[in-house]
Formats: structure tokens, sequence, C-alpha cells
């Protein structure tokens, strides 16, 4: 089957190695510097102390959707938009379209823009790019998703390597995974600290059991029933993930946009629609955003300096 990957950051990259050494035909759509380096290398997996070559095509047109019988749409949540409007007229009638996003707005919002249902999907994987056209699996890699046609996608996954599992309630995992996001992804890129020696500093784990809290006030507000075990998720990140520094961090670090107004900003939004009150929510939402701009200042101010 042909599989395009509209957004090929690190999610988008493992799921398309993945299936593409199982002997699918995918493209990768990003950036013009990322496709030139995989025509040229190959797209590489790190992976069990192996480095797989994946043979795929990279594009940064997203007209290379054309022709696909699966899209995994794995853009930022903020380019959602963008990305839907893109690759609309290009979309195959039968194609099956899955939104492995962050978040628990995005398969919707997708699904308004191309006028047809969009499997969402709740990713349980960590990776990241190391270079330009290498990808590092380090942990996980499983997804859960529900909707029409979703027993037919997760076969196809499962049988790539791709543990998949059909979801009787995809929303409450999706809020579940929202929550957990919340308590530690802002706090990681505030303290610039992997989750282990975050979870250290005094008070960190209480704040981060508040922040949790306060999310699951506002699921239940919407209607949706997510396991009390979310917070154990945050006792146990830290010690089974302790390297790691979240995908706010990363972009932060890296000087790009955060995804933190559909995290922490997601429940500071419903939150005012159901009139409660998320003080630490707001407060981890403003801070980042504050950081997102100082970063963006300071890099003007490099740019004019150097003339």
């Amino acid at each position: 089957m042909k599989i395009a990957v509209m957004g090929a950051g690190a999610v988008g990259c493992y799921y398309g190695a993945m299936l593409a050494l199982a002997g699918h035909e995918v493209v990768l759509i990003g950036r013009a510097g990322f496709a030139a380096e995989v025509t040229r290398n190959g797209l590489v997996l790190e992976k069990n102390g192996e480095r797989l070559v994946a043979r795929v095509a990279a594009r940064c047109d997203p007209a290379a959707v054309a022709g696909a019988g699966l899209v995994m749409v794995c853009v930022k949540s903020g380019d959602t938009e963008d990305a839907g409007r893109q690759i609309a007229p290009h979309l195959a009638p039968g194609c099956t379209v899955l939104s492995l996003q962050n978040g628990v707005s995005n398969a919707e919002t997708l699904a308004a823009i191309l006028g047809r249902p969009v499997l969402p999907v709740v990713v349980y994987v960590a990776s990241r790019m190391t270079d330009a056209g290498v990808v590092r699996h380090e942990g996980r890699g499983d997804l859960e998703l529900a909707g029409d046609g979703s027993t037919d996608v997760a076969s196809l996954l499962n049988a790539a390597g791709v543990e998949t599992r059909v979801s009787s309630d995809v929303m409450a995992s999706l809020w579940a995974k929202l929550v957990v996001n919340c308590a530690i992804n802002p706090l990681s890129a505030m303290t610039g600290l992997p989750y282990g020696k975050m979870a250290e500093q005094d008070g960190m784990p209480e704040l981060m059991q508040d922040i949790v809290r306060e999310a699951l006030t506002v699921a239940r507000a919407e209607g949706v029933s997510v396991s009390s075990s979310v917070f154990e998720t945050v006792r146990t990140i830290p010690v089974t993930m302790a390297g790691q520094h979240s995908s706010t961090a990363q972009d932060l670090a890296r000087g790009r946009p955060t995804e933190i107004d559909f995290l922490n900003g997601e429940i500071v939004k419903r939150a005012e629609e159901h009139g409660l009150d998320v003080p630490l929510n707001r407060a981890m939402t403003l801070l980042v955003k504050s950081a997102e701009r100082k970063r963006a200042e300071d890099g003007q101010t490099s740019i004019e300096e150097r003339g």
C-alpha cells in the first residue's frame, strides 16, 4: 500500500520507517532540507542497537499524498488546519486519514476541513530526530485508535511490527495522555531538566499531581471519564523515562513554537467554557508562551546583531 506521512518529524519518521521496512510504499512530507537528505541517503532508523535504512520517498510538496491508501497526519497541533487544507485537494476518494497528534481536537479539526472521517490515534512512543534523516527510537511505539476502518488499519500496522489496538473509548485515552502531558511537558521545558531530575526537585511531584487534578476536573466537565491511573503514570514516567526531555522542552531548545496551546492551554480554554478555574494550568501556559516569546526575540536580536 502507498502510505503518506504528512509531517516528517520524530513521530512520523518512526512510523514511516517501520512501515517502509515492512515493504510498504512510504512517502514522507517534510521540510526541503529533510527531503533532500532522505532522498540521498534514505531514512535511518536507530532501534535496539541497530541502524536500519528505510527506502522511502521524501517530498516537501503536500500533493505527494495523491494515490495514498493511508495518510498519517503527524504535524504539530498548531499546523493542523494548514496541513488539512494543503492535502485536501489531493486525497484519493477511498483514502483513510489518521491523526497521530497530541491534544484532543485534531481529528475533529481535520475532519471538518477534509469533509471525511479522520481516525483519532493515541501515540505512545519516545523517538527523536538526531540528525536530518535519522530518527532514534527510545521507547514504546504502540498505538491506540478508533473509528470506521480501524480494525483494518490496526491489522496493517500490527503486521508491520507496530503494536496497535482498537479502543472502545479513544477519547478517554486521548484525554488521559493530555492530562499526563500537562503535568510533565511544561515543567520539563521550564526547568530545562529531563524527567528524572525534574521530579527530584522539592515539591515537584506534588505540583504535578495538582496539575493533574485540575485537568481531570475539566475532563469530567467535558463528560470524559479518565482513569485515576493517570496519577500513577505521572509518578512513574520520571522513573521509566528518567533521561527524557519533553517535546515542549525540545521545541523551546530549538527555538520552535511549542504545542502548549493544545496541552495546558486546551485545559484553560475548556475550563473557561465551563466556568472553572485552573490557575496552575494557566500559569504553565503563560510561562511556556513567555519563554517562546523570549526565544524568538533573542533569535531576532542575534540576527540583527550579525547584520
